[in-house]
């Protein structure tokens, strides 16, 4: 008939996709900003800061922590020096207070707290100057109260095989504090006469 059926025409339509974008959508190509890597110092900054809040620590200790969380020797000294100079670490002040709050709470002789100050990083003369803060006296009179604190009274005064075992025990007791063995054994001997006596006064 002459007459022509016109196409549609209709364009497929594209979307223009980023440069780099593949068809998967993957974006592989994209420009993603790195994730920036935490700071060293600050990180170290924050364990000493939350060690410290938690409770007094030695150099020694928090150098110990830092190195258990992966922070690196120089970027640790750096961080413990500066807090070394504001006194937020005082390893005199610390061995000090160590010295009064174990002779206090668990009645230690001095060769006792000086091993556990040994343990915590201080030693030589800090360790001695804390030390000297009890005396011969100190030590004696804590002695005798553990040994006042433990001591049973015997059911048979004349039982020497009974009185063995509790020296024995009273003894190993004051030793595990870190009581020399010549003077637990006097006070220990010294109190068991002084109950003796006293039951052969009733």
């Amino acid at each position: 008939m002459g007459s022509s059926r016109k196409s549609s025409g209709r364009k497929s339509s594209s979307r223009k996709r980023p440069a780099g974008e593949d068809r998967g959508g993957s974006g592989k190509g994209s420009d993603v900003d790195p994730v920036a890597e935490p700071d060293p110092h600050e990180a170290a900054r924050s364990i000493v800061l939350r060690q410290l809040s938690m409770a007094p620590r030695s150099r020694h200790q928090l150098l110990t922590k830092l190195r258990e969380r992966g922070i690196s020797d120089q970027v640790a000294e750096e961080i413990l020096d500066r807090y070394e100079e504001v006194q937020l670490i005082d390893d005199a002040e610390f061995a000090r207070m160590w010295v009064r709050s174990r002779a206090a709470t668990r009645s230690l002789a001095r060769s006792a707290i000086k091993r556990e100050l040994a343990d915590k990083g201080i030693t030589g003369e800090l360790a001695e100057d804390a030390l000297a803060q009890r005396s011969d006296e100190d030590e004696h009179s804590a002695a005798v109260d553990l040994v006042r604190r433990k001591l049973r009274p015997l059911a048979d005064p004349a039982d020497r095989a009974a009185r063995e075992k509790q020296t024995r025990r009273l003894v190993a007791m004051l030793a595990r504090k870190g009581y020399s063995p010549s003077l637990a054994f006097s006070i220990v001997r010294e109190e068991l006469d002084g109950l003796e006596e006293l039951d052969g006064l009733d």
